[in-house]
């Protein structure tokens, strides 16, 4: 392996964990400059979001919803098994499997497919597939 090869992928495990640490603060701008400006969030079932702005307006809503009753709202997003399927200079495609707990307990777990690019000293989400795979019948964050 190559010493440029081992640098995308801290920066790509890094860009991860800034997606998953802002999402889980509510801090949705800061999990936006996880994607390229053009980046596409596209969560099955829905739409693609494109772009950084809509990337924020969309999930501003999820990060906004309350705790469950009588509860203090906790968020936090776990990754796993995190796969490189391909890298090369200019792209690297990567899955991952993510799980979520709030104040319910096991809220709901999936996966991400993801493309990431390099832009400056960073590798940055180009497109994210997001597959929620499970969720509990009283989750607060999947409608």
């Amino acid at each position: 392996m190559e010493l440029w090869e081992l640098a995308a992928r801290e920066h790509i495990r890094d860009t991860l964990a800034r997606y998953t640490w802002s999402g889980d603060a509510g801090k949705v701008d800061d999990l936006a400059l996880a994607f390229a400006p053009d980046g596409v969030l596209e969560i099955r079932g829905q739409e693609p979001l494109r772009g950084r702005d809509a990337i924020a307006a969309r999930l501003g809503g999820v990060a906004a919803t309350p705790a469950a009753p009588g509860m203090r709202r906790i968020v936090r997003h776990n990754l796993a098994n995190i796969r490189f399927t391909g890298i090369e200079p200019t792209r690297a495609t990567v899955s991952s499997y993510f799980t979520v707990v709030t104040e319910i307990g096991l809220d709901h777990y999936g996966r991400y497919r993801d493309d990431f690019v390099p832009i400056g000293d960073d590798w940055l989400i180009a497109h994210r597939f997001v597959s929620t795979d499970w969720a509990a019948p009283n989750s607060t964050m999947v409608g």
